[in-house]
């Protein structure tokens, strides 16, 4: 006979905060949103600490390198995503880690023979109006001179002009040497009046620019997420299938932490691939696992050497498991019963292993519920394609911009690895929906709005970390009237020109 649980499954929409003592010390800016990554010993700290608590999911829609880039400046992290070859995946980690605050790596690359018809063409492309010509036109090519907006005319130059001919040669040049730290770049950009310092190793080959406007930009973020040598922190996606090829690559490109990214983690498979990897690179490799429901799902991933573990089935805003397999649970409940085996492991090993939740994230208050209900970190996925960092376009739909995002068991992300079951049938069928999300702009902007958000709502329960709100916020269930009430009522609202 199958085993029934007494337990409702619900959702964060079914609960409300009770506002704890706001005492004189609980203001936004004594608020930390520190929170540990992966497992570590209770009187240790993690090996990776977020600043807030959040990483991108891991989504072609969502974590391409250029949101890696944002998300890490700011604070969180991201999983690039791992339904693509594996050589493209590690090349978006590599480009995440070469990136360095301030010290850019270019995009915009000629040789000396190109003309300015292809200048314009570039610009157009990239717009950015530095280009680095190099003696191959690559990115390290031997750099021979530089292009600015200052350099030609577009109306008056013939198109057919050749860049040696225009661009502002090496010997003309002030250049950094590779080493130099971002202080040192900007001093010189200062003495010399400059918008622009190529920085250049031993054999004049062209490794970065440091930019008069990204000095301001390094400033505005205090809480990035960086290693020891300055390089951002990225996590990747992986499958239970091709790990073997799959981790190496990643690693060697120095990826930061891995996770094992499917729709139902309580599985044999899952296990297979975390102890093959902690056993291969001695548990040095940091992997996170899941997605699981409940206490089983929990222990078993943990106890197979799993870093952090991931909650949730079916709650994402454009997943249909729970449709079309009736597999699933609602995400507060999931979360609230695997947060207490978390506590459970804790006082039976001395082990902290922290848990993420994923998926069932409406509002920005669900944030806060989701923290103080066991988690240590949210994986957003529609939260993260809205932003023009995401790696899709901004569409115009019925008068409304908008960004594309779909899920990763639609048909569109063609993400075998994740669905298929094993064996040799050859039968799949869709998990995720293809859609649009309205477009709302720079990342950085909407995170301030959601983190002020955040820090209030935690004020407002008396508390000013993470670790305070779980163990001392008060929730209480609404009725569906409750609900009702606490939006606007029995009143006619402006329309808004």
């Amino acid at each position: 006979m199958a085993i029934y649980l007494d337990d409702v499954s619900r959702t964060f929409g079914e609960y409300l905060l009770i506002p704890g003592l706001t005492t004189k010390e609980c203001i936004p800016t004594n608020v930390s949103l520190k929170t540990p990554l992966v497992k570590h010993h209770k009187d240790e700290k993690s090996a990776i600490t977020l600043n807030i608590p959040f990483v991108s999911a891991i989504m072609q829609s969502v974590s391409g390198p250029e949101l890696a880039i944002e998300l890490a400046r700011n604070g969180g992290l991201s999983f690039i995503f791992g339904s693509q070859p594996i050589d493209s995946q590690a090349e978006m980690v590599r480009k995440v880690k070469k990136f360095k605050a301030g010290f850019v790596i270019s995009d915009s690359n000629l040789t000396p023979e190109n003309t300015l018809a292809d200048v314009i063409k570039l610009v157009e492309a990239t717009e950015h109006s530095t280009i680095g010509v190099t003696h191959d036109g690559t990115p390290n090519g031997k750099l021979l001179g530089l292009i600015t907006s200052r350099d030609y005319r577009v109306e008056k130059d013939p198109k057919d002009k050749k860049v040696k001919d225009f661009m502002t040669p090496f010997s003309k040049l002030i250049v950094g040497k590779v080493g130099l730290t971002l202080s040192e770049a900007n001093q010189i950009i200062w003495e010399h009046k400059l918008n622009t310092l190529p920085v250049i190793d031993e054999n004049d080959n062209l490794a970065y620019f440091v930019f008069r406007k990204d000095y301001d930009s390094h400033r505005e973020n205090p809480h990035e997420l960086s290693a020891h040598d300055k390089s951002l922190l990225v996590g990747a996606g992986i499958n239970t299938r091709d790990y073997k090829e799959r981790v190496p690559a990643l690693v060697e490109a120095g990826v930061d932490v891995l996770c094992i990214d499917s729709s139902d983690g309580y599985s044999e498979w899952q296990k297979e691939t975390l102890q093959w990897i902690k056993k291969e690179y001695d548990g040095k490799v940091l992997v996170g696992a899941g997605n699981v429901v409940d206490k089983e799902g929990f222990l078993y991933l943990v106890e197979a050497g799993a870093d952090f573990i991931k909650v949730g089935i079916g709650g994402g805003s454009i997943c249909i498991t729970r449709e079309q397999k009736g597999i699933g649970r609602g995400q507060a409940t999931a979360l609230i019963d695997v947060a207490e085996a978390r506590d459970e492991y804790l006082k039976k090993t001395g082990v902290y292993v922290p848990i993420c939740s994923d998926g069932g994230l409406v509002h920005d208050y669900h944030m806060v519920l989701a923290l103080s209900m066991g988690a240590d970190f949210l994986m957003m996925g529609r939260y993260f394609a809205r932003f023009d960092e995401s790696p899709t376009k901004i569409l115009r739909v019925k008068n409304n911009y908008v960004k594309e995002y779909w899920g990763e068991g639609s048909n569109r992300a063609q993400n075998w690895q994740r669905y298929d079951m094993g064996g040799a049938e050859n039968l799949k069928f869709e998990e995720g929906v293809d859609s649009y999300v309205p477009y709302a702009g720079k990342m950085k902007d909407n995170l301030l709005m959601t983190l002020g958000k955040i820090k209030a709502t935690m004020c407002s329960c008396g508390t000013t970390s993470i670790e305070q709100l779980q163990k001392n916020a008060k929730v209480t269930l609404v009725s569906s009237t409750s609900i009702v009430e606490g939006g606007a009522h029995d009143v006619i609202l402006k329309e808004h020109s």
